[in-house]
């Protein structure tokens, strides 16, 4: 037989019959070696012209530019519409849930925060069978605990989701003295948990504002006035875990990091996949400063924020 009529006809059960390399060594009495070695000749001889086709996805391009101009591995946009804050929360936090059911392999470790978008991204995520899995909480709870976003309930709510147990910080995320912090830090429960924590393979944080219109601002039991004050002296965008940064994305150490029931910044930075997830105007001062300072790896967010971060200058 011909030489280029059999690589046709392998190539034909390859590609489009979809027989696997063995069914087809199977058919025509040769070894699986050499449907390999004829496959690739296919497409060296452009018997087989292989076309990578555009995704359907419209924001590709533009994920793709902020990819490069930021460095990072990855960027999901959500198509939101019109300007109401409760839609683009929901928006994003739904893109943030399929972008997470489709990377979990199951044996993960999965750390989060808190914050109204990660409460909207576990209301999305579909139901998973992954008892390896270990979801922790990598700050004590922040908030009133009854709130939806509180740490410790995204965390069971996400773990119960994917039929696997919760790892929950029994702390508040802030406290009021560096010995009480020590206290529960080195307690056995709190000090094993952040253990896993700092051991994670990713991490899903929402990107905090600060300011007066801010959530650890509104909220009494986060912030002193005192702690108010020195932050605002010191020129703070926003927070990643209670880990407060400036517009290049340093973070800037306070005595504030001696109370904080939590990942410390150098854990952080330790963890190889940190996705964050946020978006809206008045999210935009953080979000441009971690990408500025490489705090993520991932970001997820609305096309608002996308279209001007691509032409930010840098």
């Amino acid at each position: 037989m011909n030489q280029d009529r059999i690589i046709y006809k392998i190539a034909k059960a390859y590609y489009e019959n979809n027989c696997t390399q063995q069914e087809i060594a199977n058919k025509y009495g040769i070894s699986r070696m050499k449907v390999s070695r004829m496959l690739a000749t296919a497409v060296q001889n452009k018997i087989v012209q292989i076309k990578i086709a555009s995704p359907s996805n419209k924001f590709f391009i533009l994920e793709h530019k902020l990819e490069v101009k930021y460095g990072l591995k990855e960027v999901i946009i959500a198509d939101t519409n019109g300007n109401d804050n409760d839609d683009l929360i929901e928006s994003i936090g739904g893109i943030a849930a399929g972008y997470l059911n489709n990377r979990l392999l199951g044996n993960e470790i999965v750390a989060l925060t808190w914050g109204r978008t990660l409460f909207s991204m576990v209301n999305a995520l579909s139901a998973e069978n992954f008892p390896k899995l270990q979801v922790v909480q990598m700050l004590g709870g922040l908030g009133e605990p009854e709130a939806g976003y509180h740490g410790a309930d995204l965390t069971r709510r996400m773990a119960q989701n994917f039929s696997t147990k919760p790892r929950l910080i029994h702390a508040p995320g802030i406290v009021r003295t560096r010995d009480l912090c020590r206290e529960l830090i080195n307690d056995i429960q709190v000090k094993s948990t952040l253990n896993v924590a700092a051991r994670a393979d990713l991490a899903i944080v929402g990107l905090g504002l600060f300011g007066p219109g801010s959530p650890i601002w509104k909220t009494e039991n986060i912030l002193t006035e005192e702690d108010k004050k020195m932050l605002t002296s010191k020129n703070i965008a926003g927070d990643l875990s209670l880990r407060f940064f400036n517009d290049q994305g340093q973070f800037i150490s306070s005595k504030i990091d001696d109370r904080i029931v939590g990942l410390n910044i150098d854990q952080i930075k330790k963890i190889p996949k940190i996705i964050g997830i946020a978006g809206g105007e008045e999210k935009y001062r953080s979000i441009r400063a971690v990408l500025k300072g490489s705090l993520i790896h991932v970001l997820i967010t609305d096309k608002h924020t996308a279209e001007k971060l691509a032409i930010e200058n840098i």
